[in-house]
């Protein structure tokens, strides 16, 4: 079973896919995680893709389809994969179909995670975090004892301004720019699914299983 894994941030897919990767046994990959082993390991490729990163340079699609590559063809991945974060760019999809068409493989479904745009501003503006020992809380979701103070050592709690609205706000429609030509792309290839993802976290994976194995 072969996943790729869409939403936008604040969607809850780092959630869902630790359901759907512990439920069927599939390892969940994001690019971050392959690169990083890549360089671990000091694969030709990872060397290759490290070299682009300490320039603050984007690496090449064909270095990063390398390492796609070198990761789905591990053991792991003998019943298949989530990929999560990649492809992000309509070259990047149309590499990975060749690529699986190569290994005598294909995607099944691409699962996408959507939630309001309102409600995402909600979710990801509400985090306030403790400068003192790095603690995360939400205003809504997870919020301290008392109002603003850090239920741990009683610092005040502060907003990063990654987090306030407006930054939010322009982060979700590049995102959402970016992503609509591989959502189109999916979809008129017959492998999107839109999964509804403003209802509870368990609620949202039972969706996820209906589409699994239906």
């Amino acid at each position: 079973m072969n996943l790729l894994l869409m939403g936008l941030p604040g969607a809850g897919k780092g959630t869902q896919a630790d359901k759907i990767s512990e439920k069927y046994n599939i390892p969940h990959i994001s690019t971050g995680d392959m690169f990083r082993s890549a360089i671990k390991e000091g694969t030709e490729l990872g060397v290759k893709a490290k070299s682009f990163m300490d320039q603050g340079a984007l690496v090449p699609d064909e270095v990063t389809i390398g390492i796609v590559k070198e990761r789905l063809s591990k053991a792991d991945c003998e019943k298949g994969f989530l990929l999560d974060g990649f492809p992000r760019t309509i070259a990047q999809a149309e590499a990975l179909q060749a690529l699986l068409s190569e290994m005598n493989q294909a995607i099944d479904h691409v699962l996408h995670v959507e939630v309001p745009e309102d409600k995402l501003v909600e979710r990801l503006s509400g985090r306030r975090i403790c400068p003192t020992c790095g603690r995360a809380y939400h205003v809504i979701y997870n919020p301290p004892k008392k109002e603003g103070i850090c239920d741990i050592d009683g610092s005040a709690l502060i907003q990063r301004d990654d987090d306030k609205p407006e930054t939010v706000k322009n982060r979700l429609a590049i995102n959402i720019e970016q992503s609509k030509p591989l959502l189109d792309f999916y979809e008129d290839r017959g492998y999107l699914v839109t999964v509804d993802g403003d209802q509870d976290i368990n609620k949202v994976f039972q969706d996820i299983q209906s589409i699994i194995e239906n």
